[in-house]
């Protein structure tokens, strides 16, 4: 690929990304998108908008820039939650590193790869990129020596960089941990696997059990229902007749007798409606009981020791966990039998490797794309079109990066259902799974099977022996790099800015309010894509140390999209997606050992780069940092890693006792008891107060500026419909709404005397 085909693919996605940043900063000040670009605002903060005119509303603004850099990161973790930081800090980490790699590899190695040969050369323009790499370098180089040392370089300040990055999370994890609201999970334990009798219902084996063998900690427990949509409807009647709470001993009138109803069709009456015996409707739930419960512990110690122990000889049965918090459970798994999951996990890991086999032949033809050469050997009837230049440097630059990434587009859904078929009993930890898969299939399909399909479409043949296959290897290595860069440019720069507009939510906003003309729905928010997000910047970083010091070209764009991703993901968390479940940053293990993974994959590949250069004094230097990195890793494992795992029994034992000094601890058991909700009641959100916030440039909140009285305050106010834009400032429009107002009363009282006119 030339430099030509690389600035017309990057000119492509610059120019959309400045139409769609641009696009974005007027849209959100629409009041008909508000609920796209600021759902979690609306959704938590309960405000309600005015859709005057407003010229600022429909003038392109940076501010929203300002206020995504100028929030703090106490801000964010009280908005969106530890996983938030942890995502934050990925980003942080990313761009501290290729900062200094860009800086040293930019200015200390890309000259000798340009100079690496002595040739005729031409423009800028017109080189190929194989020339900034070190495919452009002599065999037995003496220069060789500055990439080993870059490679420490990186390698040592990325190390550390990790180990602080892995101690901060650690400690806003014990911090998450002593938060002020309750943590009813803390005090939970979830039992799977219970062992059903012939006599006992499972309510009373779990009683029998804990009161038996933790006594002196158990509190009460909670059994879990198949969640059928018949068990649903009895459950919503339950409660709708004032039985939900099951301390109370309501019951319905029995002397109630059956109603007549007639029917719409025919007018006939029926009276096949009847209201059921208290002791049926409780009876046919019981049958409706499954081998889980949620159980509750007067104190966090009690519970932690409760799952962390082996309950009975057969670890089949009795299979205690810390549950996930209340709004983090995921129900629809918690009924499945404990005995089935090792079934369903085989089941998705076999599933999981069809798909990465299956998804190989779309990116082996994506990589014949970008072989020009070899798309017309293969396609002679293509030639008149790929002569033309700008037809090859958009086919060559930018359609195979396009077309990767609608195939990818597929993976996310896919693999969230594979998480799901396995079992878990939480979001957080579907979500978790899902991430680990998709990471998975990034690396294999899109570094590794990019790499070899390379190789394999236009380096080997039938007669290759295994020597040549390791030349041809070293060889297409940096040369596949193009690839890369093109990909970050289109699935990096040209995704964030999707991201940005979120395109499916204005998609969805139109199909709602203006085809279907339903009410939207303030409670439904969707929550950050983790599973999604961080693969792909792993993805980027993986990429950036492997490509550093063997062709540097792509760290440039890498920063450029750490630092819009930095941008974009903050405000994003700040006002779009709605926190309702934390993980506790449970994804920075997956992180650092992606980052771990990326330092050790570079040592390899440079130590077969070097030594196919006939360098082995720069080979032997990449060994040394596999060891030292490995050996960090390990003690990262020691150090860190078990608070990700389990909470510190020091820890629990202090708040225990604080609780209970401070008298909260029965108020903490009376709140258990309706945590854990499987049918909870749809209570809709009602707006209870109204503010107007500041514009772009202003972080203050205020009323409307119509307000004359500054006694008032805008809770003491009742809704109305004419209140400002969530990122307009109230500005001094008053006098410009009376008098629109008035026009149009005018131009109505002459209508209507026109009308009259015409009539007579």
């Amino acid at each position: 690929m030339k430099i030509s085909a690389l600035m017309t693919s990057a000119g492509i996605n610059i120019g959309i990304c400045v139409l769609l940043w641009s696009l974005y900063s007027v849209l959100r000040k629409q009041p008909a998108f508000v609920r796209v670009y600021f759902g979690r605002r609306i959704a938590e903060e309960n405000r309600l908008l005015r859709e005057a005119f407003i010229l600022e509303r429909f003038v392109p603004s940076t501010g929203w820039i300002v206020k995504a850099l100028q929030c703090t990161e106490e801000e964010l973790l009280a908005a969106a939650g530890l996983d938030a930081v942890a995502f934050n800090r990925m980003l942080v980490f990313s761009i501290r590193i290729f900062s200094l790699a860009a800086i040293l590899c930019l200015f200390g190695i890309l000259p000798v790869h340009y100079f690496g040969r002595k040739m005729h050369r031409l423009e800028i323009s017109s080189e190929q990129l194989h020339m900034f790499t070190v495919g452009n370098v002599e065999v037995q180089s003496r220069w060789l020596w500055v990439h080993s040392i870059v490679l420490y370089i990186i390698s040592g300040v990325a190390c550390f960089l990790l180990y602080v990055e892995y101690g901060h999370i650690a400690r806003l994890r014990l911090l998450h941990l002593k938060r002020a609201t309750l943590n009813p999970g803390q005090f939970t334990v979830l039992v799977r696997g219970i062992p059903k009798t012939a006599n006992e219902s499972c309510s009373s084996d779990v009683d029998d059990f804990f009161t038996k063998y933790h006594a002196s900690s158990y509190l009460f427990h909670q059994v879990v229902y198949k969640a059928g949509k018949v068990q649903k409807i009895m459950t919503g009647a339950k409660k709708a007749c004032g039985m939900s709470d099951p301390s109370t001993d309501t019951t319905l009138d029995q002397r109630c007798k059956a109603v007549t109803y007639p029917c719409c069709l025919c007018g006939a009456s029926s009276d096949s409606f009847q209201l059921l015996p208290t002791d049926e409707v409780a009876k046919n739930i019981d049958k409706k009981e499954c081998a889980a419960a949620f159980v509750f512990f007067k104190t966090r110690y009690g519970a932690l020791v409760a799952s962390e122990a082996l309950q009975t000889s057969n670890p089949t049965k009795w299979v205690t966990d810390l549950a996930p918090e209340p709004d983090d459970v995921y129900w629809s798994n918690i009924w499945l039998p404990y005995k089935q999951l090792w079934i369903r996990r085989i089941a998705t890991v076999l599933g999981s490797l069809v798909f990465l086999v299956l998804f190989v032949v779309p990116v082996a033809f994506i990589q014949g794309l970008s072989q020009l050469d070899q798309l017309q050997k293969k396609l002679p009837f293509l030639d008149g079109l790929l002569k033309k230049p700008y037809m090859s440097q958009i086919i060559t630059g930018y359609l195979p990066s396009v077309i990767l990434l609608l195939f990818l587009y597929t993976v996310s859904p896919i693999m969230i259902l594979f998480s799901t078929m396995e079992g878990p009993t939480s979001h957080s930890e579907r979500k978790k799974s899902a991430c680990s898969k998709v990471l998975h299939f990034y690396i294999w399909n899109v570094f590794f099977v990019s790499l070899a399909s390379g190789a394999v479409i236009n380096q080997l043949n039938p007669s290759s022996s295994t020597k040549d296959i390791a030349v041809r290897l070293a060889h297409v290595i940096p040369e596949q790099t193009t690839f890369f860069i093109t990909y970050v440019l289109t699935s990096g720069w040209a995704s964030l800015s999707s991201e940005l507009m979120q395109l499916f939510g204005l998609i969805y906003n139109f199909i709602i309010k203006y085809v279907l003309r339903m009410k939207e729905d303030i409670a439904f928010v969707p929550t950050f894509p983790y599973h999604t997000e961080i693969p792909k910047v792993m993805l980027f970083g993986l990429l950036g140390f492997s490509c550093s010091v063997l062709a540097p070209l792509i760290l440039p764009f890498l920063l450029v999209y750490f630092f819009l991703g930095y941008v974009v993901y903050r405000n994003q968390l700040l006002n779009v997606y709605r926190m309702r479940y934390d993980s506790g940053g449970l994804y920075w293990p997956i992180v650092h050992n992606t980052v771990i993974f990326s330092l050790v994959l570079t040592q390899v590949i440079c130590f077969g780069v070097f030594g196919l250069k006939e360098s082995p004094v720069a080979a032997g230097f990449t060994i040394p940092p596999i060891f030292f990195i490995l050996s960090f890793h390990q003690y990262c494992r020691t150090r860190f890693l078990p608070l990700f795992k389990t909470f510190p029994s020091q820890d629990l034992i202090d708040l225990d006792r604080e609780d209970q000094r401070s008298g909260r601890m029965e108020h903490i058991h009376h709140g258990l008891r309706s945590a854990y909700r499987q049918f909870p009641d749809n209570e809709d959100i009602k707006l209870e107060q109204i503010l107007t916030v500041g514009n772009d440039e202003d972080q203050d909140e205020g009323c409307s500026s119509g307000e004359r009285n500054g006694e008032e305050t805008c809770k003491e106010q009742e809704p109305r419909r004419d209140l400002c834009h969530s990122t307009l400032k109230g500005l001094p429009v008053s006098r410009l709404r009376d008098s629109v107002r008035s026009i149009a009363l005018l131009w109505t009282a002459e209508k209507r005397s026109g009308d009259r006119a015409l009539i007579n």
